[in-house]
């Protein structure tokens, strides 16, 4: 399987609620797009499963400010 590793777009959705996903988990059999908040929230199911995560969670703080990560 190819890892992907191109950035994360506004096209990305969260697959749990529709926001922007800002982590990609790569699995064997797929992969799942999170919003910051459910990756915080479903890290430790994938965690030990993924094959590869991408987390792009730092673009919050450059893109919405110091409020974000509250």
């Amino acid at each position: 399987m190819t890892t992907t590793t191109e950035a994360l777009t506004v096209a990305d959705r969260c697959d749990r609620c529709g926001a922007q996903a800002y982590v990609r988990v790569v699995l064997p059999s797929g992969e799942l797009l999170f919003c910051a908040h459910h990756a915080r929230a479903h890290s430790d199911a994938f965690t030990g499963v993924a094959t590869h995560i991408q987390d792009e969670t730092d673009r919050l703080l450059e893109e919405h400010g110091a409020g974000a990560r509250s």
